[in-house]
């Protein structure tokens, strides 16, 4: 496996403007993600995971959402003060994202193949319009899409869930980004779609060569396709580790709940983690 790190998040503090003044959200987040491999966000609802795959890809909600501390570098670039035309160009190209509803996702007016080459018109302009057609064909071969010829011509609410996610990771993975964040894209899909769509991300990642940062609360999902994990708890990294040691010698008693969390056959349905804070001292970094 590469030790390359190709994207490093550190002390990230964001906060979000309301009517009763600023609440941060973020509280000095920190990881690295490595070539080839994935890292695994982890956490309950409302810790924060989304807010960080927002603020690496500079979509937070203006004038809401502001980055207030921190950097993220990508190979050594800084993307939190990055002029935004850069940012712009770079997003969908070098980093690219998938996330959790493929439905609110896409545009329910245009076909799959439109938006699909849309991707490429804006990263790819020097490729001719019937050459970005046989493009989005290849990549909808690419993601399994059966029919491909046919799909492309189709609006999203003629696929289904899985197909409409397929779709989402061609139009992700069109420009070989070096960085894909995937935002619990497996959330909304059944068990056996989601490990068809898991094997084929899996696959696509060592066929490239991509990092990945998996954004998930399935300790089943972190399991079976991350190499490392970073657990989030009230918008701070409370544990990193390699899944196999988080797995087999979590450290952290957040991250001890999680676990204590997972169904066994062997046990009584656990209860549902406690919001409320657990002990301060637990949030102190690692």
């Amino acid at each position: 496996m590469s030790s390359e790190v190709v994207l490093s998040v550190k002390n990230l503090e964001t906060e979000f403007l309301t009517d009763n003044g600023p609440v941060k959200v973020l509280h000095g987040v920190s990881f690295d993600v490595k070539k080839g491999r994935t890292l695994g966000l982890v956490g309950e609802s409302g810790c924060g995971k989304s807010v960080t795959s927002m603020s690496i890809m500079g979509l937070l909600p203006k004038p809401y959402g502001n980055i207030v501390g921190g950097e993220i570098l990508y190979r050594g670039k800084d993307l939190v003060s990055m002029p935004s035309e850069e940012m712009y160009a770079m997003r969908g190209d070098r980093i690219s994202i998938i996330f959790q509803d493929p439905m609110t996702a896409l545009n329910p007016v245009h076909t799959v193949g439109k938006q699909l080459m849309e991707v490429l018109e804006l990263h790819r302009p020097e490729l001719a319009k019937a050459e970005q057609r046989h493009y989005a064909l290849q990549m909808l071969e690419k993601v399994r899409i059966p029919m491909p010829e046919k799909r492309i011509d189709e609006y999203p609410h003629n696929l289904s869930g899985g197909m409409r996610q397929r779709v989402m990771i061609a139009m992700a993975l069109a420009c070989k980004p070096d960085i894909l964040i995937c935002d619990e894209p497996t959330t909304a899909l059944d068990v056996t779609v989601q490990a068809s769509i898991l094997e084929l991300m899996r696959e696509l990642q060592e066929e490239t060569g991509m990092a990945m940062i998996f954004i998930t609360h399935d300790l089943g999902v972190v399991a079976e396709i991350c190499d490392d994990v970073a657990v989030m708890y009230a918008g701070k990294i409370v544990e990193k580790a390699d899944v196999f040691e988080l797995f087999d010698n979590p450290q952290h008693p957040y991250t001890k709940r999680l676990m204590g969390l997972m169904p066994s056959l062997d046990h009584e349905p656990k209860q549902m983690i406690d919001i409320q804070p657990i002990d301060p001292s637990m949030f102190q970094d690692n």
